[in-house]
């Protein structure tokens, strides 16, 4: 048996053929062309769903069920997506939408960061494991939970939301509204901040030259690359977004001691020059470190951009 999963992204609409051993057979995207008319948006996705199944040389009577990995608010249960930005979506009923288009009797829905959390428990950094924390460090900070097999979000389905937790009262503002977010010094977006203010203050940093003197062009690399050829100032930046990234992941460790606490994210391609430092900061800051003899591990996520679809794909198991 097969499964759909469906990664709808403001930039693409990308939908896996998923089998019962959590491997995408067969995948493909399209363009979301997010401003259009969502019932433009839905037809898009549906033909693309018809032309993955023909694609793979099944039918639909091959598929058990689809799922939808959604960004912004939703309610699962009900398969609404309550409120999205990127995609203008406000209490829109995406699974009833999409079982209009296509001949399955079932189609689940879950948030984006849930759905990721969701695949890496069961297919990637925390196979095996009954309970993972999952940490994305992108434009935001995503998060998601798995406890004993199965998401958590909360009684209104609204939980999660783990880069919104405070690690320095008063500190910069967040696009939430609140000051200090985990988000704010943690996401890509507070790695290029603090970049871009060390580069402000320091002149004669090699960033500079990386980013051909114009900050407009500074990355998330930006600073590791610096600090790698022993730029003082590159280090700093390093060492700093370190610390906060270490605080918020120390609290999550903490809070729910999942047996894999897992980040995925572009940065987590400085592998061992991030991860080293960033465990030993951890180790320090875990309570009852001293004595424990079962750690959390700290994995980096191994799905990439195929998490959306396999966990959208196995929201029906």
């Amino acid at each position: 048996m097969y499964y759909l999963g469906v990664d709808l992204g403001g930039t693409n609409i990308a939908i896996g053929l998923v089998n019962e051993n959590f491997k995408i057979v067969l995948k493909d995207k399209v363009p979301t062309g997010a401003s259009r008319p969502l019932s433009d948006v839905m037809d898009d996705m549906a033909a693309l769903c018809a032309s993955v199944v023909k694609k793979a040389g099944i039918t639909f009577e091959d598929v058990a069920c689809a799922g939808i990995a959604a960004p912004g608010s939703v309610n699962p249960p009900k398969g609404i997506v309550r409120y999205s930005n990127n995609i203008k979506m406000e209490n829109y009923p995406i699974c009833e939408e999409l079982k209009k288009r296509i001949p399955l009797k079932e189609v689940y829905l879950e948030n984006d960061a849930n759905a990721a959390a969701l695949a890496e428990a069961k297919a990637g950094a925390g196979k095996g494991c009954s309970s993972l924390v999952m940490i994305t460090l992108g434009t935001g900070v995503g998060g998601g939970i798995v406890i004993d097999g199965k998401l958590y979000s909360g009684f209104n389905y609204s939980g999660a939301e783990l880069g919104h937790t405070v690690i320095e009262m008063g500190g910069r503002p967040c696009t939430c509204g609140r000051l200090g977010c985990f988000e704010a010094y943690s996401s890509a977006t507070g790695l290029i901040n603090m970049t871009k203010e060390k580069m402000m203050d320091r002149v004669n940093s090699i960033m500079w030259d990386l980013a051909k003197n114009n900050i407009d062009r500074v990355s998330g690399r930006t600073a590791f690359d610096a600090a790698k050829k022993g730029d003082k100032a590159g280090k700093e930046v390093v060492d700093m977004y370190i610390k906060y990234l270490a605080c918020g992941l120390t609290n999550m460790v903490n809070i729910f001691q999942p047996e894999v606490l897992c980040i995925g994210g572009g940065v987590c391609g400085e592998g061992d020059y991030l991860l080293k430092p960033l465990l030993r900061t951890i180790r320090r800051g875990e309570y009852g470190a001293a004595t424990q003899t079962n750690f959390c591990q700290i994995k980096i996520a191994e799905l990439g951009n195929d998490a959306g679809i396999i966990g959208a794909a196995v929201l029906g198991l």
